[in-house]
């Protein structure tokens, strides 16, 4: 068939339906609320070499994993044969292309048509249990990887359609929920299958070469239209630095450096000077440093774009082996998503003052992830709670900030319904609402956090738990106040309690209280210049106290 640009805008748009197909149908079928809840997955489209062409996004932070994982089996799988059509590949390796921390598992299916593969369809997902230490996989006193869980070297789940039963018995005993791990990973072979389908389709009604060319012309597209945005850019070089308190092992603060150059070539983001890796579980790959500089550089050129990998080929991402945000086999990637979201942070804060236009003041900056395990009062089963928490978001030099939100790392993530909640975990939720703590006044004041209280029902509990911005409060902008911190605290029924920022298998007994406090974002601007009525709705709706009104912004009756 001829190709003509209007068939060709029909092949991308049919592309990029193809991943919110795939999303949809990862969310029917999985069997974790980590995924059909949460939305902790990532689907999407590639070309025959790894090259993204359309993703369906839950998690923002997976921006860079799923071509890079494509790549990444093609180092595995270099040669003519090594792969046929019905093959399935798992993956889940933090140092190489696509790896984040083991939880994260790589469904990767080549699409081919006769022997030729002409592209891939790949869905990343959080698998509630790989194994390891700690149930739920989670830790933060892992010293190496192999405490973390099982590896999944890019292996054959399939092989020419046929399942790999040893590889499912070795999972299956590895993991303390196999009924739900097993199923999650059919949920994304299936999800990965959908995409693969229509794929083939497409090339039934457009033939092959309509659709390849259709890809590359796509990819162009995204180079020209985020060229066009950069030449809109303050051009400069830009440079900030933060720390992240704390490595759970006791030893920090760790810092990150960036150095960003604005271009109307490309925008380049240098992390030499960054800290070398920790000895707890806050280190990070490559693969998440870039997936996270990724997320800045499509907030400061067009986020409307649909991302593929034509928009990537102007960033440029610079960082030395080894360090916290490079980190090497086998340092501990558990909590991999905290630095993640400090490299983002550092490099925002490099461009704000200069774009605040597009950038707000400094936002929680943690995913403040929360595992509770424990044995169900009603039927005695193991039941293992994984979530993100939401918070404040800084103010931008128009609007105050966002609240109660996910992180930048989370993307399009949501919470576990209450009442879905209380029935598949031994914990009931008492309090869930904004807190008032200080922080985050301003013209524009910082977005609220949240303080959320869970009850034990269980006979007991155990609360692994892990934050940073707990020492260190989200940045203000142009002389607004910093925000406030994050934190967990264990309050028994005898009244005593014990904080938290990170912690493994506190032990929590039947009627104590679980209390998580996520940070409010920083202001923008002096606070003496927030206009009376704002500050008179802040105290009506319960955002800020008479007391904090009358201190913070110089407010009587």
């Amino acid at each position: 068939m001829s190709q003509d640009l209007f068939t060709q805008e029909i092949v991308k748009d049919a592309l990029v339906a193809i991943g919110f197909e795939m999303f949809d149908a990862m969310i029917r079928t999985s069997m974790s609320p980590i995924i059909y809840e949460t939305t902790d997955f990532a689907v999407g489209v590639t070309d025959s070499c790894g090259n993204l062409i359309a993703q369906g996004n839950g998690v923002a932070a997976f921006l860079a994993t799923l071509d890079t994982a494509v790549q990444s089996a093609l180092v595995h799988y270099p040669a003519a044969g090594d792969l046929s059509p019905g093959d399935v590949l798992l993956a889940n390796i933090p140092y190489e292309g696509g790896g984040t921390h083991l939880s994260d598992v790589v469904v990767l299916v080549p699409v081919f048509v006769g022997e030729r593969c002409i592209a891939w369809t790949v869905n990343k997902a959080h698998w509630t249990e790989v194994g390891g230490a700690q149930p739920g996989s989670a830790s933060t006193e892992s010293t190496d990887i192999y405490q973390e869980g099982i590896q999944l070297p890019f292996v054959k789940l399939y092989a020419r359609g046929q399942l790999n039963d040893v590889l499912v018995a070795v999972l299956r005993a590895n993991v303390r929920l196999p009924e739900s791990t097993i199923g999650d990973m059919h949920a994304g072979v299936a999800a990965a299958r959908v995409g693969a389908r229509r794929v083939l389709e497409l090339v039934d009604r457009y033939g092959v070469e309509g659709v390849v060319t259709a890809m590359a012309d796509f990819l162009d597209y995204g180079e020209r239209m985020t060229r066009t945005e950069l030449a809109k850019l303050p051009h400069g070089v830009y440079e900030a630095e933060d720390v992240v308190e704390s490595d759970g092992r006791g030893n920090g603060p760790f810092k990150i450096k960036v150095k960003v150059t604005l271009s109307p070539e490309k925008v380049t983001a240098d992390f030499t000077g960054t800290d070398g890796p920790a000895a707890g579980p806050i280190n990070c790959s490559l693969t998440g440093l870039i997936t996270g500089v990724r997320c800045v550089f499509k907030a400061i050129t067009n986020p409307e774009l649909p991302a593929n990998g034509g928009c990537f080929r102007l960033l440029e991402v610079i960082c030395p082996p080894g360090t916290l945000v490079s980190a090497r086999a086998p340092a501990p990637v558990s909590l991999y998503y905290e630095p993640l979201l400090a490299a983002m942070d550092v490099m925002w804060a490099a461009l704000a003052p200069v774009m605040p236009d597009r950038l707000p003041a400094g936002h929680q900056r943690s995913v403040n992830a929360t595992f509770v395990v424990g044995m169900h009062p009603d039927n005695g089963e193991l039941f293992v709670l994984g979530e993100p928490l939401v918070g404040g978001w800084g103010a931008a030099a128009d609007r105050d900030g966002d609240n109660g939100q996910f992180c930048a790392a989370n993307g399009e993530t949501y919470n576990v319904p209450t009442e879905l909640f209380e029935s598949r975990y031994g914990l009931q939720v008492e309090q869930y609402a904004f807190h008032n703590d200080d922080g985050g006044a301003g013209a524009f004041r910082g977005g609220k956090g949240v303080v959320l209280d869970y009850r034990v029902t269980a006979d007991e509990v155990f609360l692994t738990y892990a934050t940073s911005r707990s020492k260190r409060p989200p940045w203000g902008m142009n002389g607004g106040e910093v925000g406030s911190l994050n934190g967990a605290e264990v309050i028994h029924a005898d009244g005593t309690k014990e904080a938290y920022d990170m912690c493994t298998r506190v032990r929590v007994a039947k009627g104590d209280l679980i209390r998580l406090k996520t940070a409010t974002g920083g202001g923008f601007g002096s606070p003496d210049k927030r206009p009376r009525e704002s500050v008179a709705r802040d105290i009506r709706q319960g955002y800020i106290t008479r007391e904090q009104a009358r201190r913070d912004y110089g407010y009587e009756d």
